[in-house]
């Protein structure tokens, strides 16, 4: 059940023992691609590092995982499209080019990328993405990076926001795509959606 607003999120509860601790974003997202593709259930995830764990407030203690100080929460799946390549992410995705040069997009689970609060009303269980598009100069991304750092580049007349459980991003020239961090390769057509509560994580 996707969370409603002002309602409480996450139960007391360690991580089971057939869960899987992992330490990043990109290992979170390769343990549910590799259940996706095989037809298995996602094993829950015990989360000590990445962007989607310090948005739920983890604090990267592997004792605590299994104690009973834990947090549960049932989390959505981004899965994406890319050139009609089926890949699943966490946290977020990015399509960019170098230093952010010419149109962009970001489909944020989580809030934060790196050290960026790019998604400052994302929550992961909501069954929505908050997703970013624009493109600025030189000037403007210098100064929206720099705000970037406490989520206050929002909001901005070169930049389109929505919240969505599905997109469709087109980029002619074709851009680079990053899931979790990770580069994929490079996409002209990036078709974006959520699956809600599909992940079970453990902080």
């Amino acid at each position: 059940m996707t969370i409603e607003k002002g309602s409480s999120y996450g139960v007391p509860g360690g991580l089971p023992p057939d869960g899987v601790v992992v330490r990043s974003d990109a290992e979170a997202a390769a343990v549910a691609d590799e259940a996706r593709r095989g037809g298995h259930p996602i094993p829950p995830l015990g989360l000590l590092g990445g962007d989607l764990c310090r948005t739920l407030g983890g604090r990267g203690d592997e004792a605590r995982l299994r104690s009973g100080e834990a947090m549960t929460f049932p989390v959505d799946l981004g899965c994406v499209l890319l050139d009609g390549r089926l890949q699943h992410f966490v946290a977020h995705l990015a399509a960019h080019h170098r230093v952010w040069r010419g149109r962009f997009a970001v489909a944020m689970n989580a809030e934060w990328l790196g050290d960026l609060d790019l998604g400052p009303r994302a929550h992961p269980g909501d069954g929505l993405l908050d997703l970013t598009e624009g493109e600025l100069g030189l000037r403007d991304r210098l100064t929206a990076r720099r705000r970037a750092r406490t989520g206050t580049h929002l909001p901005h007349p070169g930049l389109r926001t929505r919240r969505s459980g599905k997109a469709e991003l087109a980029f002619p020239g074709g851009v680079p795509v990053f899931l979790d961090g990770v580069p994929v390769g490079t996409a002209t057509e990036v078709m974006v959606h959520v699956e809600p509560d599909a992940l079970s994580v453990v902080v």
